[in-house]
């Protein structure tokens, strides 16, 4: 991993003086009380500042497992501990058509249908909103319509992010309204509010201050994001970088546990990536690998619950520029017990475009890496050396031993797109791509019936009083 204990220490050290001798920038005038009247002090520029047994308080205060119920709650997940999870997240603006090779505008519907494969993806857990419904433009219609959208295409978790604080409780209501009426959602809060709580540098994000407030009031589970770009908005040395951004997120958890000890929030700590040669963001980079596992090992070593980002690709299409980037990206991450990994999957062009056909190979991809998660597991007859001597003294293979049935489908795990097929093999069966059969999945899925988690009087309910918009 990257961190060794020392620099483990001396990171957390450096973010813990970063808050107490430079602190944080543009709080509102409620934040900046809540600060104040908390314990945080101010300096003579106006910059709130935070003692390190300030910080050390609200962490121990803090939520350690957060619960993220599925709409279905058996889908739902626990976040905490280094118990990876892979999900979608962004805000991409374009997506990818299979059929012309064309870059377009993402609408509601390509959301609808990007979250919809989520829900039929195993090595998924839960659907971030993972593109902007470009359509439409008032942004209260577009809070409520990603919301609406997000909750129907899938049981699983899912989160959505919030123009402005007034927003947030017409889309409870309406997950209220879900469930089978008020207060239902803060009894199971299956949506989380992705909210970036700072503008790096060291910069806090009046809006989304509001939006935190709201969320935390209304009952819905945060996912604060820092997202500094090494070399533009932090250091280019990942050691500052990582100083920096981890302060950030520890100002949002001081913050949010101020306003509400122990309430549920996860430390979205997502440290970017320059290209020094032009300045632009690099998802894909090996830069950007250590730096989110290095992220994931700071925040499990305070028993924070963790998100990263990985799987950022910067290559246009699903290439092999594109495996090998979201590769070695997203299994470093898992490696370093990232509780939510975000961005990993569909994502392209530096995290600017979106595919279903590269959602569809990268679930693959992450079945794969969440086995090497697992590791070699030690259990009662894992090691049997009468079965050995037989073996050896018999057949001389163990293919057809009580044993290897048995871990046929629970210690392997086998690709649904991968192709391990002699050369001559594939050749007779049509010589398909990866991309190929991505294209076959992605149709079987859209030719199953649509997901029915969400009963039919309360969709019509919903769409009575909300202005939603996609198609019934």
């Amino acid at each position: 991993m990257p961190l060794t204990e020392e620099k483990l220490a001396h990171i957390t050290d450096t973010a813990f003086e970063i808050l107490e001798r430079i602190g944080i920038s543009g709080a509102p005038a409620d934040i900046r009380k809540l600060a104040l009247d908390n314990g945080a002090t101010e300096r003579t520029d106006g910059r709130l500042v935070f003692a390190r047994s300030l910080v050390e308080e609200m962490i121990a205060k803090s939520c350690k497992r957060v619960e993220l119920p599925g709409f279905a709650r058996d889908r739902g997940i626990e976040v905490g501990g280094g118990r990876v999870h892979i999900g979608t997240g962004g805000a991409a603006v374009q997506i990818l058509e299979a059929e012309t090779g064309e870059f377009r505008d993402s609408t509601l519907d390509d959301l609808y249908g990007l979250m919809r494969i989520v829900d039929a993806c195993d090595s998924i857990h839960y659907s971030l909103r993972p593109v902007v419904a470009r359509d439409l433009e008032d942004p209260l219609t577009l809070d409520i319509n990603t919301a609406f959208a997000a909750m129907k295409a899938t049981s699983k978790p899912i989160g959505t992010s919030f123009f402005e604080p007034g927003n947030v409780q017409p889309v409870v209501e309406m997950f209220d309204m879900a469930l089978g009426g008020e207060g239902a959602f803060a009894k199971q809060p299956f949506c989380f509010a992705s909210i970036c709580h700072v503008v790096p540098p060291l910069t806090l994000a009046e809006e989304a201050c509001g939006v935190m407030f709201e969320c935390v009031r209304l009952g819905m589970p945060l996912q604060i994001c820092s997202a500094a770009q090494a070399g533009a908005t932090s250091p280019a040395s990942l050691a500052g970088a990582l100083a920096q951004g981890f302060a950030e997120s520890l100002a949002g958890l001081v913050l949010v546990n101020m306003m509400q000890p122990g309430f549920p929030c996860i430390l979205a700590f997502l440290p970017f990536i320059s290209d020094l040669r032009t300045g632009a963001m690099t998802g894909g980079s090996g830069e950007a690998a250590v730096a989110n596992a290095a992220a994931a090992q700071l925040l499990l070593n305070l028993g924070l619950p963790s998100t990263v980002s990985a799987g950022m690709t910067d290559a246009k299409t699903a290439d092999a520029q594109a495996g090998y980037e979201k590769g070695y990206t997203i299994a470093l991450a898992a490696q370093g017990g990232a509780d939510m990994i975000n961005l990993s999957v569909g994502m392209l062009g530096s995290i600017m475009a979106a595919s279903k056909e590269a959602l569809v190979i990268d679930n693959d991809m992450c079945g794969a890496i969440l086995r090497s998660v697992r590791g070699v597991e030690m259990f009662e007859g894992a090691i049997d050396l009468e079965m050995i001597e037989e073996v050896v003294t018999g057949e001389g293979h163990f293919l057809g031993t009580a044993q290897t049935l048995d871990l046929m489908t629970k210690e392997y795990v086998y690709p649904g797109l991968g192709d391990r097929q002699s050369v001559n093999d594939w050749l007779e069966s049509g010589a398909q791509t990866v991309w190929d059969r991505a294209r076959t999945k992605v149709s079987e899925i859209e030719n199953m019936p649509a997901p029915t988690h969400l009963p039919k009087d309360a969709e019509a309910a919903i769409r009575a009083r909300f202005p939603i918009l996609l198609k019934d």
